[in-house]
């Protein structure tokens, strides 16, 4: 008999998941980690850098003290003492994630790297473990791109950021979106003077390129430099002084950037590397894992979820993915599929941005007949009471009403947009959501707002004004 029903590789929000649910079904469960359970999630990603968010966003708040009637008043901070809070949450949360508490489900956690023997052998630090059945969660990392000059210069990623002891006076970040962003914000509302340069022809290349222009101009407003279309040169130490000197081609010249930091945010690879995955027959593509819709690798007793499979590298994805594996390695006949028809994901600058489907471009490509409908933030009483009437919230929809995306750039945008996540998941239009009483006053009538506008088309354009025109002189 081997000795374990599944071992789980990695102790990210995927492989955490998988342990506690199988463990709870029963089943001997190993999870072997590389170096501390909770993954990047908890130590360099969604966690800390929310954390920082909220600072930052409380120190604007205080600048703002004016326009909210009370004594203007000068803010003072220790970036040390901000980095701290930061790391206090870290091990608030992190308790969740205590090696002890999964041992207490039954799970046995070990430490060390390790690789596949075979395809029911894993080997770690010297020992041998055999499983009936293995899961790959290992999640991913932040990967900088070949740059001429780069090995010579001390640079940041998301991850090293998060160790600075100082605020930098200037920075430059390479990479304009969701991370490159978060940071941005964050490091211009503390007082850096921030520069954001972006290869693509807009930031948040992946977003609706209408919401992404106005968050630009948002962004601006704060004081933030954004540069798009620009291809990196070189980058190389300034003469004489610390900081670093960033060349490169922007619309067709050259432009040349400067800062005492430079930072790289331009996306996140998998964590594969040693694994021998050739050993165990799981396949590869694109330097990610190649799974089924049952999160199957190509090796039948092994599963994958999370980053690893190069879908979509997000938490909430890697935890939705960790219950199908759960379900079809364990429970027999079971063969749960996934899903990715709704999901959404959050860009969590101020405002925030919610998406859920298709973007304005991507609907009209696929659909012959797109309408589209948008409410502007500044419009709404709760926002103006709060004084965040910045951004807009976009629907687009088909003629029948049926909702193909939306896009909400609002205040705890990332809240909102779960009402549209829910009418898009149960297949329910705009008609729910218009029919649906919404409390007088919050944010989320700004959701009820926009899909009003779909009515109001129907029924105050047309021929159907003159038609009650004249029933109502008839009839009084």
């Amino acid at each position: 008999m081997r000795d374990f029903d599944l071992t789980v590789i990695g102790g990210g929000a995927g492989g955490l998941n998988v342990a506690s649910g199988a463990a709870q079904l029963g089943a001997r469960v190993a999870l072997i980690e590389k170096n501390k359970l909770g993954g990047d999630c908890l130590y360099y990603g969604c966690v800390p850098t929310k954390a920082l968010i909220h600072s930052a966003k409380i120190a604007l708040l205080i600048k703002r003290s004016k326009e909210y009637g009370l004594d203007e008043t000068n803010i003072s901070f220790d970036f040390k003492n901000v980095m701290n809070r930061m790391r206090e949450v870290i091990s608030k949360i992190g308790v969740h994630d205590d090696p002890k508490r999964f041992e207490k489900m039954g799970v046995q956690v070990f430490f060390g790297d390790g690789k596949f023997i075979d395809r029911h052998t894993f080997e770690f630090d010297g020992h041998k473990i055999t499983s009936n059945k293995f899961v790959i969660a290992t999640g991913s990392r932040a990967v900088a791109i070949p740059i001429k000059g780069l090995e010579n210069i001390k640079y940041l990623t998301s991850e090293s950021a998060l160790e600075l002891d100082y605020l930098p006076k200037s920075i430059i970040i390479l990479g304009a979106g969701p991370i490159g962003l978060e940071f941005a914000q964050v490091f211009a509302r503390f007082g850096s003077k921030v520069t954001v340069i972006e290869k693509m022809g807009q930031i948040l290349p992946r977003e609706d390129k209408e919401i992404a222009d106005i968050l630009e101009s948002i962004l601006k407003e704060e004081g933030i430099d954004t540069y798009t279309c620009v291809d990196v040169d070189q980058v190389k130490q300034n003469e004489g002084q610390k900081g670093i000197e960033v060349v490169a081609a922007c619309s067709g010249q050259k432009k040349t950037f400067q800062a005492d930091e430079f930072m790289i945010a331009i996306g996140r690879a998998p964590n594969l590397e040693g694994l021998n995955l050739e050993a165990a027959r799981v396949r590869m593509e694109k330097r990610a894992i190649v799974v089924n819709m049952s999160m199957r690798t190509t090796a039948r007793n092994i599963w994958a979820c999370g980053d690893v499979t190069g879908q979509y590298l997000f938490t909430h994805v890697a935890e939705y993915q960790a219950g199908l594996v759960v379900a079809n390695a364990l429970i027999p006949f079971m063969k749960r599929k996934a899903n990715y028809r709704v999901v959404p994901w959050v860009t969590y600058t101020d405002p925030e941005l919610g998406r859920v489907g298709l973007t304005e471009d991507e609907a009209r490509q696929r659909y012959k007949h797109v309408k589209v409908y948008r409410y502007d933030v500044k419009d709404l009483d709760r926002a103006v009471i709060d004084g965040e009437d910045r951004g807009m919230i976009k629907i687009v929809c088909t003629k029948k009403g049926e909702i193909l995306g939306a896009h909400v750039l609002a205040p705890r945008g990332g809240e909102i947009v779960h009402e549209f996540v829910l009418a898009m998941q149960n297949n329910l239009g705009v008609k729910s959501i218009t029919n649906t009483i919404h409390v007088y006053p919050t944010l989320a009538q700004a959701v009820r707002r926009t899909t009003n506008k779909y009515y109001a088309e129907k029924i105050f354009s047309g021929w159907i004004p003159k038609v009650t025109k004249k029933l109502i002189r008839i009839f009084g």
